[in-house]
């Protein structure tokens, strides 16, 4: 994942070979336009999705790609794999290359993933200090109780990391499945986290991040565009 931006005379002389210096003059005889309007300053910044012309000629249009996927059983979350379907090898999207994931699931997790070519979008969903809740539908092999409710809520200590994990919400919705709510994603966590009850998960499925719930008509594989998803994240862009 790499997030670009730069100020505009760096943009444009790393673009056109024009030095630097003289890319003032090119913003006073109105030859630059950003976003559809001309520009003014050469310390504007530039992102990776800004739209810049010189002299009516385009230097960058690159979109922005946001895409929610229903993964399936035995993919890996990865865009490449020698051995296994990656879930880039499930799209037919004309960005598929330049998309990266947003959160992985492991290779027998089912659910909610997110695809985006837009690094400030996935960092602010992924750093650790952003907190977005993602839940999760368990499958236990044993019966549920009581007591687990209040485990997840205290938080476990994981002694290989020498670390105890956030609060989690844990919600029971029968005998054998319930539904957990994370602000984080440690290595393996929910399983080891009924791990501490002798609990097998039997399946585990991602149902949210955030305020992005997975279509219930998407089918395992299936994908399909989000339009605009930035409310997920606003303020933290």
């Amino acid at each position: 994942m790499k997030v670009s931006r730069t100020r505009l005379d760096r943009f444009i002389s790393s673009h056109t070979g024009v030095n630097r210096r003289d890319v003032r003059l090119m913003l006073a005889r109105g030859r630059i336009s950003v976003d559809g309007e001309l520009a003014g300053c050469i310390q504007q910044p530039i992102h990776e999705f800004t739209h810049v012309t010189l002299d009516g000629d385009v230097l960058q249009a690159r979109k922005p790609t946001y895409l929610m996927l229903n993964k399936p059983v035995g993919v890996v979350s990865a865009t490449r794999d020698d051995k296994h379907t990656t879930v880039i090898d499930l799209l037919d999207h004309p960005a598929r290359d330049s998309l990266h994931i947003v959160g992985r699931l492991d290779f027998n997790t089912t659910g909610l993933m997110l695809l985006t070519n837009d690094g400030r979008w996935s960092r602010a969903l992924t750093q650790p200090e952003s907190k977005v809740p993602k839940c999760y539908r368990v499958t236990l092999a044993n019966p549920l109780t009581e007591d687990y409710i209040a485990a997840f809520a205290e938080g476990m200590y994981f002694p290989f990391e020498g670390l105890t994990t956030r609060p989690a919400t844990l919600r029971i919705l029968s005998d054998h499945v319930a539904e957990v709510v994370l602000q984080e994603g440690r290595y393996h966590q929910i399983k080891r986290m009924f791990g501490r009850f002798r609990n097998p998960v039997v399946a585990l499925h991602r149902l949210s991040i955030g305020d992005l719930e997975l279509d219930s008509n998407l089918a395992p594989g299936e994908y399909r565009e989000l339009v605009c998803p930035y409310p997920i994240a606003e303020g933290l862009v």
